[in-house]
């Protein structure tokens, strides 16, 4: 007995099941991919060969990761095999790993900056071994936006005069020149320059280890401001002959940020009854009071250590009218001026 016309249309795949069956088939098209290295040999070859080029920090991270991420996924699998869905899986696997600091799981940004390596060492797999990276349309994680929470400069000053008195120089410094944590933390009096008031980044401290400065552009010179200057002059009277190191303890050694954080800077907020915020919107402060001053762009830039001021005006112009009144109003006197000539010509 033949199936009807009905029965035998519903037996034709879908679309969509074709287009799942051709994924399936290219998938095991390439699990069964050969003449390839096992993944974990490959990976310790690209660890290898890359090494020279990253800090030290970074060296230790990407390791870090090979032995608790990579290796366990995939080590024993040849690297020409490995599969989009296979990357897809061992993504929505770190989705499970617990977090830090009291959080249920890693972040999307964590997990992006997990994948992000690991893309780049299949793209040079694929490149040797002559396949397709499995990473195809693989995008990254969307992230949500991390909020710029500078602090106004009466909160500033509220802060350095309630300050423990140990440490009233090191917060100075860091509202008013914008150092990152490890720039500042890794700061040695040989960067000091008080001839020419000037602060020489040029190496970041992370881990306890002196490192090269985040980026090429974050080598820079910072200008002293006066405050900055009498900070840091009283800093030396306390300091110099104790240590290299221009913030450091009783032992000479430099600060351990974590530890400062919970001690001193998070009871200060509290007892201040001032939001809770990271450190690190010293650095955003920093910015905004200069923009708010009307200090030039490119200076700004350069005293942060961007590259350009692309990312200056993404990311803290927003607060400029509010710190500077300047909300349209310049533009308004600039009309009134131009106008005020024709109107007392007009009048008879």
């Amino acid at each position: 007995m033949q199936p009807t016309t009905e029965l035998a249309e519903a037996q034709q795949p879908t679309p969509a099941t074709l287009a799942a069956q051709t994924q399936s088939e290219r998938d095991s098209d390439q699990r069964h991919a050969t003449n390839t290295a096992l993944f974990e040999n490959f990976a310790n070859d690209w660890l290898a060969e890359n090494r020279i080029s990253w800090r030290k920090s970074h060296q230790t991270n990407m390791t870090s990761m090979m032995q608790k991420y990579f290796l366990p996924a995939f080590g024993k699998m040849e690297v020409g095999s490995i599969t989009r869905v296979d990357l897809l899986q061992f993504r929505s696997s770190l989705a499970k790993v617990p977090g830090r600091n009291g959080n249920a799981t890693i972040s999307n940004n964590r997990i992006n900056k997990i994948m992000d390596p690991l893309r780049r060492l299949f793209e040079e797999a694929a490149d040797r071994f002559q396949f397709t990276s499995p990473f195809v349309r693989i995008k990254p994680l969307k992230l949500q936006k991390s909020d710029v929470e500078p602090f106004a400069l009466a909160d500033v000053q509220l802060i350095l005069a309630h300050v423990r008195q140990d440490y009233r120089n090191y917060y100075c410094v860091r509202f008013y020149t914008g150092m990152r944590t490890g720039e500042i933390d890794g700061l040695q009096w040989q960067y000091v320059d008080f001839e020419r008031r000037q602060i020489l980044i040029r190496q970041s401290i992370v881990d306890g280890e002196l490192d090269y400065t985040k980026t090429d552009s974050s080598q820079r010179e910072i200008d002293m401001s006066q405050p900055v200057y009498n900070a840091l002059k009283a800093q030396h009277r306390t300091t110099s002959k104790l240590s290299k190191f221009v913030f450091c303890n009783t032992e000479g050694q430099p600060l351990a940020h974590n530890n400062v954080t919970k001690r001193i800077w998070y009871p200060l907020l509290a007892s201040l009854k001032l939001k809770k915020r990271r450190p690190y919107q010293t650095r955003h402060t920093a910015a905004t009071l200069w923009l708010a001053a009307g200090e030039a762009p490119e200076w700004i830039a350069r005293q942060m250590g961007h590259a350009n001021t692309e990312m200056l005006f993404k990311v803290y112009s927003r607060f400029v009218p509010n710190l500077t009144r300047k909300d349209g109003s310049a533009f308004e006197l600039l009309l009134q001026a131009s106008q005020a000539p024709e109107q007392t010509r007009s009048e008879p």
